[in-house]
């Protein structure tokens, strides 16, 4: 019996290098954010930040005008495809962060790392685009998986790399670092990376049109609750990005060489469970293993603020704690976002536009918050990832009205294609 044809067969490269290469693409907003971690007190004393807590609007600002930016590459994603957006992107990246490495005022890098943000969010937007002109249901969320497996390692890896610059010069070589990366990947992209928009998929760029696709994408019930959501779990994420070096250097006492050791040892955990659920997804199913995850998360939470009281400045419990919950992360991230995309084919653009900005603007405004809320203590962080969590599960529950550990996409046969 002939089988069907691999939606890979149309592509230059292979599966691992389309991993390894949208795995760069996604990650390079990451490493704007986690590899200047180390720096942001000596960016916030170069540059004349005033209050304490303005040293984490270098990253808030940045998150949320990511957000806001990924409303608009998706509409031109599938008019003229997911190529050109990348490109247009990683210019942007280049070009800003050098600009970056240049300046001497702190309200003008707000701005500038604002407008790199909004410019970069086709790199968050486009990626998952092609995942879904090529895959769909748990097989989505498996490539997505190992994605996510290999963009993860750059929060583990990039506050000690940002470390090791500042060891050799200022923290504006991190910057001329990321242009230079952006670079490389433009070129990667221009050689190897191929168009994944189907010619019977274009979308006119109209704006009724683009509102009808938006809606249709932010509406749809078996869709939001995912949507919002991750939303609310990436949001504790946030918080404890944009607060993680008060949380360890003055709450916790961990010195300077420490903290980005501690830090990206913690996120590797999200590294390792997206490779575990990225072997399970396609047996157990997205719903299943995504549903466990969230209910897993509230229980550890709930630990964590009673250990935040009973062991108050205690790095012993938050650290191990703190990676059970990025652990569990492994298990929610991928699969709620292949949930969420699953009934748009048609439309995986924009309804990959709408969906990244709730998910990274919401995020970034209750992380900010979340970031805002310290108070030399890791009690409000503790109280915010059970509260997110808890509203997140209320949420699924919306979507798949009030059934959990469903399992509409069923494994293929063993002696399929």
């Amino acid at each position: 019996m002939a089988t069907a044809p691999s939606p890979m067969d149309d592509l230059k490269l292979g599966k691992r290098e389309l991993v390894v290469l949208l795995a760069l693409l996604m990650s390079l907003n990451a490493l704007g954010i986690d590899a200047m971690l180390p720096a942001v007190d000596e960016i916030a004393r170069d540059l004349g930040a005033a209050d304490g807590n303005d040293r984490q609007l270098v990253i808030a600002v940045y998150t949320i005008m990511m957000g806001v930016g990924c409303l608009v590459p998706g509409s031109f994603a599938d008019r003229y495809g997911r190529r050109p957006i990348i490109l247009f992107a990683l210019a942007a990246a280049c070009v800003l962060n050098l600009l970056v490495a240049t300046l001497t005022h702190f309200g003008t890098m707000l701005f500038v790392r604002g407008l790199t943000g909004l410019l970069c969010a086709g790199l968050l937007v486009a990626p998952m685009a092609i995942v879904r002109d090529l895959y769909e249901g748990d097989h989505m969320a498996r490539l997505m998986s190992t994605i996510a497996a290999v963009f993860i390692t750059v929060p583990v890896f990039a506050p000690s790399i940002g470390h090791a610059i500042m060891l050799g010069g200022s923290w504006r070589l991190i910057f001329v670092a990321l242009a230079a990366v952006a670079a490389l990947a433009a070129v990667w992209v221009w050689f190897r990376l191929p168009e994944t928009l189907r010619p019977e998929n274009r979308q006119e760029v109209i704006l009724p049109v683009i509102a009808r696709n938006m809606l249709s994408a932010l509406l749809n019930r078996s869709s939001i609750g995912y949507t919002l959501g991750t939303l609310l779990v990436m949001g504790g994420v946030f918080g404890y990005v944009n607060s993680g070096q008060q949380l360890y250097q003055e709450a916790f006492g961990v010195d300077e060489a420490t903290f980005p050791v501690l830090f990206g040892a913690t996120a590797a955990m999200m590294a390792f469970t997206n490779i575990v659920n990225s072997r399970i997804v396609t047996r157990f199913g997205a719903r299943r293993v995504s549903h466990a995850g969230v209910i897993m998360f509230i229980l550890v939470s709930a630990v964590q603020v009673w250990s935040s009281y009973v062991h108050f400045g205690d790095i012993t419990w938050f650290l191990p704690l703190m990676s059970v919950n990025l652990a569990l992360l492994g298990f929610l991230g991928s699969n709620f976002g292949s949930i969420a995309m699953q009934p748009f084919a048609h439309i995986a653009g924009s309804a990959s536009s709408v969906q990244t900005f709730f998910r990274m603007f919401g995020a970034a405004l209750v992380g900010m918050a979340i970031g805002q809320a310290y108070d030399g203590t890791a009690i409000p962080f503790a109280w915010s990832l059970l509260i997110c969590s808890s509203l997140a599960l209320l949420l699924v529950l919306f979507s798949e009205k009030g059934r959990l550990f469903r399992r509409l996409n069923r494994p293929p046969p063993k002696d399929a294609a």
